[in-house]
């Protein structure tokens, strides 16, 4: 199946489920059938986070209980500002609830608990934000669960019968098997935002300001219709002869459990099998950019799901239009940034490393038998290094959003500054982006030229960074795949209107081979102590969303660390000028490494070492490049 044509994937749940040990603490995986399709690993790194989060730090602070129940289990939960996160996991009659506080200890009477029959009630006390109790609960498959909540983030994974959930600003993360589902998605106060894995049906504005999305789903047809039940077997047609064969009745279809969800929401993030890390920054479904369309145009698969989950009606009609892929790109993974292999021509990769003294001076003198390749702890051969001072494939990336409007002319004159600043022989190209991306120059080494073309840029508009990185590395850079290769990013970092979330941007980060320079100057606009770090909040999700600036900076580290580049905070104008020259010494004590693999790994674990005493060797991530 063409993935530009019909990329979604249908049952993409959960395999492996993971459970709290209520007794060590200890996470176990826990397998579904066979017939449930496998989520991705990342996913279930996702869920592993989720259920460390809340599994007890300390004796002292959490609270753990084991309810017996019947086969057929009704779990009613509770919690108004903490995290609910619920999980199919063994086939036992046990429910078992984990209740945790980062704040003071969770008491005996903080937890209500209670079985009657069928039914069982958790009820959990509200406290104050620093001393919220989450909950963690793990129920038997085909549970139905029902859940109240107001501020805080739930979870519900796994194979339920059916979920019914209401919140107020709560995100709603589902990730359930899609074989056979109903659905019905409701936002009381506003209007939606969700992101599914698999296509929904339009949104509907209700009397009173209300938005629903309802259908179902089975297998690979998506409708509005609730789900039909299995066709019974045909009785053998009678004849009237009893001597007539007899055709024996048809095997019946085996079916999948049918899934129901009832999802409720006043102001929340409704997210149907889709991994929150994956979250982009604007949930809106919207036309495609230019930016967009090149992405999808390049065949990158992580960035055109991203897309398509954002506006799949729109992302269809115009992947229509495309002729078929002729070879979809192939991943090979790593195991941490700078140990990552795109798979193009296994047998010769390349690496770039920047070498300095114990002073961080550059060394700039270095020779191919002054280095020696590890992969996988084993020796390679060096096939060639190119010089610290060979010439660099430079694409100048500048925000000029309306965050950044009134500074347009600062703009252009910190370009030219870096214009000044580059050596001679870097060919550079410019883009700038706002929600969509402008090329103001391709690759040249004409400065007079660059400076030229800098007037024709034009400010305002929202903020689509990770658009316009992922269109550079996907569609400018592609063609010089295995060069040498940066990208000098000069933003605020406040991104509020891309396709594309960065957990996607890393991985195309870590495919290009490209050296990344974020020169970050904060907006302000939102101080850094206003509001509490994400990770620790009752709901990350919706503080991702109340903290973007705070974000930017922890988010440029991350994408500078994992191309093998530098972050550079901004916070005066001498900073800047300090920050081009370090970034050209940068450029000038990267050499460029080619050596020969002797295999194909499905991870490549890559060391360098000079034979200069005291030097310091940081890499980049390695990328396969054409054999010569």
């Amino acid at each position: 199946m063409d993935p530009l044509r019909y990329p979604r994937r249908v049952g993409s749940t959960v395999l492996q489920r993971l459970t709290a040990d209520t007794l060590t603490g200890k996470i176990k995986p826990v397998m579904f059938p066979p017939r449930f399709a496998q989520v991705s690993s990342a996913r279930i790194y996702i869920l592993l986070v989720l259920l460390i989060l809340v599994a007890p730090a300390a004796p002292a602070q959490g609270l753990s209980r084991e309810l017996e129940a019947p086969d057929k289990v009704s779990v009613s939960i509770t919690n108004r500002n903490g995290r609910i996160s619920v999980i199919t996991g063994l086939d036992t009659k046990k429910v078992i609830v984990n209740a945790t506080s980062k704040g003071l200890t969770v008491g005996q009477d903080d937890v209500t608990t209670s079985v009657k029959g069928a039914n069982v009630d958790i009820d959990v006390r509200a406290r104050s934000e620093q001393n919220r109790i989450d909950l963690a609960v793990q129920v038997p498959p085909r549970a139905r669960v029902k859940i109240s909540s107001d501020s805080g983030a739930v979870d519900v994974v796994g194979n339920v019968e059916s979920a019914e959930v209401q919140t107020n600003t709560g995100t709603i993360h589902a990730d359930v098997p899609l074989d056979r589902l109903n659905f019905d998605l409701i936002w009381h106060a506003s209007r939606p935002r969700f992101l599914s894995d698999v296509e929904l049906p339009e949104v509907k504005e209700k009397a009173g300001g209300i938005f629903t999305i309802s259908g179902s789903l089975e297998g690979d047809q998506l409708s509005k219709k609730k789900a039909k039940h299995p066709k019974k077997a045909k009785k053998p047609k009678e004849t009237g002869d009893p001597k007539d064969p007899v055709e024996p009745a048809s095997t019946p279809e085996v079916i999948a459990d049918l899934v129901s969800l009832n999802l409720r929401t006043e102001r929340g993030v409704i997210l149907l099998n889709v991994d929150p890390a994956m979250v982009p920054s604007d949930l809106h479904e919207r036309p495609l950019t230019e930016a967009a369309k090149s992405i999808v145009r390049s065949g990158d698969v992580t960035l055109i799901e991203a897309i398509r989950k954002v506006s799949p009606k729109l992302f269809g009609d115009y992947a229509r239009t495309l002729p078929p892929i002729e070879k979809e790109p192939t991943l090979v993974r790593g195991a941490a940034p700078s140990q990552f292999v795109t798979a193009v021509a296994p047998q010769m990769m390349r690496v770039h490393a920047s070498v300095t003294d114990r002073n961080g001076r550059a060394i700039g003198d270095l020779k191919t038998s002054d280095f020696t390749i590890l992969e996988n702890g084993a020796e390679r051969q060096v096939m060639s290094v190119a010089p610290a001072n060979e010439p660099f494939n430079l694409v100048l990336l500048l925000d000029v959003s309306g965050s950044v409007e009134e500074r347009l002319d600062f703009i252009r004159k910190a370009a030219r500054d870096f214009l000044r600043t580059a050596s001679p022989q870097d060919r550079i190209a410019i883009v700038s982006f706002r929600d969509d991306i402008q090329v103001i120059s391709d690759f040249t080494t004409d400065r007079r030229l660059l400076s030229r073309k800098l007037d024709e840029i034009d400010a305002g508009g929202a903020t689509a960074l990770y658009d316009s990185l992922a269109y550079v590395l996907s569609t400018t850079l592609k063609p010089l795949r295995g060069e040498r290769t940066a990208v000098v990013i000069l933003s605020d970092g406040d991104d509020n209107k891309s396709f594309i979330p960065l957990p996607a941007i890393l991985e195309a980060t870590d495919e290009s081979g490209a050296l990344i320079y974020p020169l970050y100057v904060p907006s302000g606009l939102i101080p850094e102590t206003s509001v509490a770090r994400p990770e620790i909040t009752a709901d990350p999700l919706r503080s991702r969303y109340l903290t973007l600036t705070t974000r930017a900076e922890e988010d440029g580290r991350k994408i500078a660390a994992a191309s093998g580049g530098v972050f550079y905070p901004i916070h005066r104008l001498e900073d800047l000028q300090r920050a081009y020259d370090d970034v050209v010494k940068e450029l000038r004590t990267a050499y460029t490494i080619t050596y020969a693999s002797n295999s194909e790994p499905t991870y490549r674990r890559v060391k360098v070492r000079t034979n200069r005493d005291g030097s310091s060797v940081r890499l980049s991530p390695v990328v396969g490049v054409a054999n010569p």
